[in-house]
């Protein structure tokens, strides 16, 4: 065991008055801590029942129904994939400064920047996070860096104790008690911050070196209501295996062709776990994180809208380790998916103050965002296996299920609509210049497999233990920021 460390018996005081949860206590309604109200599973057991007794009394014409509802579903979602990614290429999908733009902003004072890096038993990789902060371009005595670090890891804070830190750097002690989660620890760090503008980072993150300026000048040169800048992120191990490619390809769409299209969409963003940068002062004013929701992150986009605030992207990349071990990132997604289940129960307690609050159209992207990217993973397999049943089989039950016009809609999802899906992914591999990626971006149906696998997992665990966060296990990466 290891010696507890001593941070002051003033420091104790002042964390042990912090409440990180005091989201969830003062606006219970906003919060995961209850993960589905009583009313919503009155209406899931009344739906059920509904579904049930349809499917004694008609079953085909429920069947074909149903089946029906889920082929407009996938029509809408090609459809809106295909606008949202049309809009990256708008002029404001990102915000982007050039080395010139840059380099006439000096010499000026820049802000205090606050930085929050929750680690837990990783302490493989929290050399490399200091090394990453340390070559930051930005006044060393403007850097406010936080690790926080939970009082029983008994392998990073030792690790950490025996650094000797460079200037602006301080390990925060976070106290045990539940739930245990990062966004909990967060909340602390929050609490402490010291800067105007405050990111996050995860313990294997490497930022560009010029992000925290451009995170200034975009928050400076911006609307007052853009209150979060989202970078992208990618990683620095995409070619260690087949599922590190195309965790690698995936990310490439999502940040660099979804989110931008969102962005200049003018839509909501589900945030990233990680560098997002914010104004303090509003991120205190929205009581920090949802400490009992797992995709925090998620949640956080969600209510910056609803409290009229924007979010925009920042055309600078975080690079970041790819899980290469498929159980641990079973994990990882299924924590992603299932905090997307709680974000979305969270925010449709009253769907109708919800859409008073965003507007008819970002309550349109916030169903097809949040709602539609679970549902699809979770029906998926059903249509994979009609499908396959069908092209072996042909049985005269599952041609029943598709009377002419539903069977042509569902062709076009097949054929035309999996295309797009695939074509999307090779278009995001393509603006990443990871061009070694794209024949691996072709069998990405099968990594389609493992999300309907993750998701099905997180469906069921969100009933029986909502707020366990099965953490993604860092230092698997066979290299470091050599091929950035």
């Amino acid at each position: 065991m290891y010696a507890k460390f001593d941070q002051g018996e003033e420091m104790r005081r002042t964390i042990a008055s912090i409440d990180p949860l005091e989201l969830s206590r003062k606006h219970p309604e906003w919060s995961a801590s209850v993960p589905i109200t009583t009313v919503q599973k009155r209406a899931v057991l009344a739906m059920f029942v509904l579904l049930l007794a349809a499917a004694v009394f008609a079953p085909l014409k429920t069947a074909q129904i149903l089946i029906a509802l889920c082929t407009i579903f996938y029509m809408i979602l090609t459809l809106y994939k295909f606008v949202v990614i049309r809009s990256s290429i708008s002029p404001g999908a990102s915000i982007n400064y050039t080395p010139e733009e840059m380099a006439a902003e000096e010499p000026r004072d820049w802000p205090v920047y606050s930085v929050l890096i929750p680690m837990y038993k990783e302490p493989e990789v929290l050399q490399q996070m200091v090394k990453a902060m340390t070559e930051m371009d930005y006044p060393a005595d403007k850097k406010d860096i936080q690790f926080l670090l939970e009082e029983d890891d008994d392998l990073t804070l030792p690790a950490a104790l025996a650094m000797d830190m460079p200037q602006g750097f301080r390990i925060t002690v976070i106290p045990e008690s539940f739930p245990r989660t990062k966004p909990k620890a967060c909340n602390i760090g929050l609490y402490l911050a010291k800067g105007q503008y405050l990111v996050i980072y995860d313990a294997d993150d490497i930022p560009e070196s010029d992000q925290f300026k451009k995170a200034v000048m975009a928050f400076e040169h911006s609307d007052k209501t853009v209150a979060c800048v989202q970078s992208r992120l990618n990683y620095y191990n995409p070619y260690q295996n087949i599922l590190t490619r195309w965790f690698t390809a995936e990310y490439s769409t999502w940040y660099d062709l979804q989110l931008p299209g969102l962005s200049a969409l003018g839509a909501l963003i589900p945030l990233g776990g990680t560098s997002n940068h914010f104004k303090t002062k509003v991120l205190q004013e929205l009581m920090g994180w949802d400490a009992y929701n797992v995709t925090e992150d998620c949640d956080l986009g969600v209510r910056l809208v609803r409290a009229g605030y924007a979010t925009r992207m920042l055309t600078t990349t975080t690079w970041e380790e790819a899980c290469s071990h498929l159980p641990s990132w079973i994990k990882q997604r299924t924590r992603w998916q299932k905090g997307y289940i709680q974000t979305w129960f969270v925010h449709m307690r009253h769907p109708l103050q919800l859409l008073k609050e965003i507007g008819l159209v970002n309550y349109i992207h916030y169903q097809l965002l949040i709602g539609g990217v679970t549902f699809s993973v979770l029906v998926n397999p059903v249509f994979w296996i009609m499908a396959l049943i069908w092209f072996i089989f042909k049985p005269v039950g599952v041609a029943m299920l598709f009377p002419g016009p539903i069977f042509a809609a569902g062709a076009f999802c097949l054929f035309v609509g999996n295309f797009v899906f695939v074509y999307v992914t090779l278009l995001g591999c393509y603006k990443r210049k990871r061009d070694s990626l794209l024949w691996y971006s072709l069998l990405t149906p099968i990594y389609w497999v493992f999300m309907s696998v993750s998701g099905w997992r997180a469906f069921f665990q969100f009933f029986h233990d909502p707020f366990v966060w099965e953490k993604t296990q860092h230092g698997l990466s066979q290299v470091k920021s050599e091929e950035l």
